[in-house]
């Protein structure tokens, strides 16, 4: 069972929880900047709302545990009602992805300050396990979702982005096209060769996401040993 899973089966309840988080937080983000610009659709579905069950695809979540790769159900937005429909439409697909940086950063700053505190260290040694492995799994799999739905393939939320940047006599040959997207996208997750020249050196990103974060928190923090930090999730995910 472990072998046909992305990630380790011990690590499915924090792997659930986090994707709880990020992928409730990223649909909401984009419901409620729809509705402060106007659009009722999202809200008038329940959308509006921080309750996971709103938001959670069960394909989704199964095809990230077993691909590394998922995503929630689709927030209904109509660009029509909005004011400005192409820049409130890149705005309100932007702030999903947006969120998913901010909880990665959130999760970076709570490396720190629970270094800082010294509680980090502190506990028992399954409660400093299970801090080690839900901050590492809320950093890498939101960034991992951040950079993921910049990527300009439907139903992408770069591929909406793209969409209201472009001229309207591009964006209706993209229209034209968009049922080739998911089949696009399905390739490039579970065949490697197209995977490793595409998604995988687009995810080692999140390594220099990460160096930027950690610069601007040591300017208010003391360092933390991140070296330690991931030996100590790799040692329990193996161990």
């Amino acid at each position: 069972m472990s072998n046909f899973l992305w990630y380790p089966i011990e690590d499915l309840p924090f792997i659930f929880l986090v994707l709880m988080i990020a992928f409730t937080v990223h649909e909401f983000a984009h419901a409620y900047s729809a509705y402060k610009f106007g659009d009722r659709t999202a809200y008038d579905a329940g959308r509006v709302t921080l309750n996971p069950r709103a938001h959670l695809d069960i394909f989704g979540t199964i095809l990230l545990l077993i691909a590394g790769f998922g995503w929630a159900k689709p927030v209904p937005v109509n660009r029509g009602r909005f004011k400005y429909p192409r820049l409130m439409g890149i705005v309100v697909s932007a702030v999903g992805p947006l969120s998913n940086l901010l909880i990665a950063a959130i999760g970076v700053l709570a490396v720190y300050v629970l270094n800082q505190t010294g509680l980090l260290e502190a506990g028992s040694i399954g409660v400093h396990r299970a801090i080690v492995h839900f901050l590492y799994y809320l950093i890498t799999i939101n960034l991992m979702l951040f950079i993921f739905n910049l990527i300009p393939i439907p139903p992408l939320d770069g591929y909406r982005i793209i969409q209201d940047i472009v001229p309207l006599k591009v964006r209706h040959k993209m229209d034209q096209n968009i049922h080739w997207g998911m089949f696009i996208f399905l390739l490039i997750i579970f065949i490697p060769q197209l995977r490793a020249v595409t998604i995988t050196p687009l995810f080692a990103k999140s390594n220099t996401i990460i160096l930027w974060l950690q610069s601007f928190y040591e300017l208010f923090f003391i360092p933390v040993d991140w070296q330690k930090f991931v030996m100590d999730f790799l040692g329990y995910s193996v161990g």
